[in-house]
C-alpha cells in the first residue's frame, strides 16, 4: 500500500474500501473481507446508516485499530455546533472505537460553518485525527480554508474517468488540500470503462482489467480512491494496483476521456438541496 502524508502530517492509505449503499446485513463481512484482502482505509458515513456494521466488521477482523484509517461524515441534518459535535461521538459509538482518524462534513448545506467548528474542536481534543470535506466546490473550499482556524486535509468529491474534476483538483493542490475521489469507478457507467477498447488496450499490456487501469489513472494523478464490492475477488482486483505505471501517452490517453460533467448533480444545482434531504 501507498500512503499521502495530509496537511497535518498525518498519513492515509491511497487505496480505501467504500461502503456506500452496502446494507447492514451485508456491511459486516463486506469490511472484514476487504481488511482481510489488505485494505486499511475504510470510509463510512452517518448517511449510510451502516455504522454499527463497519464497526462490527472491523473488530471482526482482529486487526490492531491502530492500522485501521477509518473516516466517517456529518450529515446535513447535524449542522449545528451542538449537534454535529454530539453526532460525532454517537458515531463513535456506533463504531465501537475511541478515536476517528478522518471525520468529513458530507455536505457544504444548511449552517456547514458551525458544524464544521464543532470539527475543529473535536480534532484539538484529540478525539478526530483529521478534519475534511466532501462534495465542496472550489469556491465553498477556498472560503473554507480562508476563514477558519484547522485547514480541512482533505476534499471528497466524484471523480473517476468521466468526471475527472480537473480545474477543482488545481484549487485542491494550491490550498493542499487531499483529492479524494468517490465513486472512482463512475458508479452505474461502469460498463462504459469496461467496453472501451481504448481502456481494454492499455490493460492488455500490463496484464491488468480496465476497471484496475481506470483506478491506477487517479491514483497517478494523486487521488486517494475508495472503490466499492461485496465481492472478494473484486476487492482484490481492485487493491492490486501498486505493480504497474501508466506511460504519460496513456495518461493523456485516458485525460480526454473528461466529460467534465457529473453523472448525478452539479454543485450549482438547486436540486441537490431537495435530494440530500430526501
Amino acid at each position: 500500500m501507498e500512503y499521502v502524508t495530509l496537511n497535518n502530517g498525518v498519513k492515509m492509505p491511497m487505496v480505501g474500501f467504500g461502503v456506500f449503499q452496502i446494507p447492514e446485513t451485508e456491511c459486516e463481512q463486506a469490511v472484514a473481507d476487504a481488511i482481510e484482502v489488505g485494505y486499511r482505509l475504510i470510509d463510512t458515513a452517518q448517511a449510510y446508516y451502516n455504522e454499527e456494521a463497519v464497526g462490527r466488521g472491523i473488530r471482526r477482523s482482529g486487526i490492531d485499530r491502530g492500522e485501521i484509517f477509518l473516516t466517517t461524515k456529518v450529515w446535513v441534518t447535524e449542522h449545528s455546533y451542538e449537534k454535529a459535535y454530539a453526532s460525532v461521538e454517537e458515531s463513535m459509538r456506533k463504531l465501537q472505537v475511541d478515536y476517528l482518524d478522518l471525520v468529513l462534513i458530507h455536505q457544504c448545506l444548511g449552517d456547514y460553518y458551525a458544524a464544521y467548528h464543532a470539527l475543529e474542536t473535536l480534532y484539538k481534543e484529540g478525539k478526530v485525527r483529521a478534519i475534511g470535506i466532501s462534495n465542496f466546490s472550489a469556491e465553498r473550499m477556498v472560503d473554507l480554508c480562508t476563514f477558519n482556524e484547522v485547514k480541512p486535509t482533505v476534499n471528497q468529491v466524484e471523480t473517476h474517468l468521466f468526471c475527472q474534476q480537473k480545474f477543482l483538483a488545481e484549487w485542491m493542490h494550491k490550498l493542499n488540500v487531499q483529492h479524494e475521489a468517490w465513486g472512482p469507478l463512475a458508479q452505474h457507467r461502469l460498463g462504459d470503462i469496461l467496453a472501451n477498447p481504448m481502456i481494454q488496450e492499455i490493460g492488455r499490456r500490463y496484464s491488468k482489467s480496465a476497471s484496475q487501469v481506470a483506478l491506477r489513472y487517479s491514483l497517478q494523478r494523486g487521488i486517494v480512491i475508495i472503490p466499492k464490492s461485496s465481492h472478494k475477488n473484486r476487492m482484490q482486483e481492485n487493491i492490486d494496483l501498486f505493480d504497474f505505471t501508466l506511460t504519460d501517452e496513456e495518461m493523456e490517453q485516458l485525460s480526454r476521456l473528461d466529460e467534465n460533467r457529473s453523472l448525478w448533480l452539479e454543485y450549482d444545482d438547486p436540486n441537490i438541496v431537495e435530494m440530500a434531504m430526501s
